[in-house]
């Protein structure tokens, strides 16, 4: 069983920091968490008028258990490499680009009244076990700026996070980081207790929610470069932010201005970026101020590029994911037991 915590701006992985030891060009590696978006690894569309949008080309159709179970089978080159978490969300993201404003598929395992879907607890089940087992951790995003108004209402936005929680901790998996909804401050959100001066209710909410004293850490994150309200920083248990359309100098400022908050000094957590882009600068800029990076690399629906357009290839079969990849891999100390494993054979 892999079990995941935080010691104040660390995380631990079975009670060892992360990459625990490790030490690149001066600057410590132990405690972060480099990590993957990769949201679409449950994804689906219920819509019959978008569901060809999806079709895998070499099949002609659409299968929701074919990208799951490829995600899974790619999971063990990205451990291999020094990823040891990424993002999915039970509502997805923006399958096509540039489609923020008008997103007709239905990609959700919320029912309109806030309760699941057995399709896609399966789904996410079978990834949190592979996770589990590789030793990863999952970022469980609940929703989707683009999809919480297939919830009729508050009250089942509410329901959604007991049920989805429950859930979860019922699967005793102790991998799982909750990420209450994506970029809580795009305007886009339906409802109110999803955007910034509420959402710090539903992360108290999830919180609160047990089996057998054991809870899970809880979060939510804001769009790139902008700083989390004092109520999320205060409430969560890590604070989520993204680096969307930032360069490096960006990256570093918005980490300071968060550790200079009162809140952050009086309780320090780990910052991790969970979303932002493929370009490697804003990684070395995460990691040069110690904070966690996450790899976002939308693409173009054509089984190739990317890990966010169904149907995705999870495979690092790209120069931008082979260039992040072999990056995390020299900073985590991945690279040298590759080659020393290659030497010894």
């Amino acid at each position: 069983m892999t079990k995941l915590s935080i010691e104040a701006d660390k995380f631990k992985i079975n009670g060892r920091y992360t990459y625990s030891g490790r030490v690149f060009e001066g600057k410590p590696v132990g405690g972060l968490l480099f990590n993957v978006r990769a949201v679409q690894a449950i994804f689906d569309d219920e819509n019959p008028d978008t569901r060809q949008c999806w079709l895998y080309p070499d099949m002609n159709e659409w299968n929701p258990d074919r990208i799951t179970e490829e995600f899974i089978t790619a999971l063990p080159a990205w451990k291999n490499q020094g990823i040891l978490a990424f993002t999915v969300n039970l509502q997805g993201g923006m399958p096509i680009v540039q489609t923020e404003l008008s997103q007709p598929w239905i990609n959700s395992a919320f029912r309109s009244d806030g309760s699941l879907k057995p399709a896609y607890l399966s789904r996410t089940r079978e990834v949190l076990a592979a996770a589990d087992e590789l030793g990863m951790a999952v970022i469980v995003g609940l929703y989707y700026f683009g999809q919480d108004e297939q919830l009729e209402d508050e009250k089942a936005v509410i329901v959604g996070v007991k049920n989805a929680v429950g859930w979860l901790l019922e699967t005793k998996y102790e991998n799982i980081i909750v990420e209450i909804n994506n970029e809580c401050d795009v305007p886009a959100y339906e409802h109110e207790i999803l955007k910034p001066g509420r959402v710090h209710e539903l992360i108290r909410r999830a919180k609160n929610l047990t089996t057998e004293g054991r809870r899970l850490l809880v979060s939510t994150s804001f769009s790139g470069g902008k700083l989390p309200t004092e109520e999320v920083m205060e409430e969560a248990d890590l604070i989520l932010v993204h680096g969307n359309h930032q360069m490096p100098d960006s990256i570093k400022q918005l980490v300071k201005k968060i550790r200079r908050t009162g809140v952050y000094r009086n309780q320090p957590k780990p910052i991790v970026f969970n979303e932002d882009g493929t370009d490697t600068r804003n990684l070395d800029a995460a990691f040069e101020v110690y904070t966690s990076w996450g790899y976002y690399d939308q693409g173009k629906n054509n089984y190739k590029d990317g890990f966010q357009s169904p149907p995705v290839n999870w495979e690092i079969n790209t120069k931008a994911k082979q260039k992040f990849f072999s990056r995390v891999a020299e900073i985590t100390g991945q690279t040298n037991r590759r080659n020393l494993k290659s030497h010894q054979s």
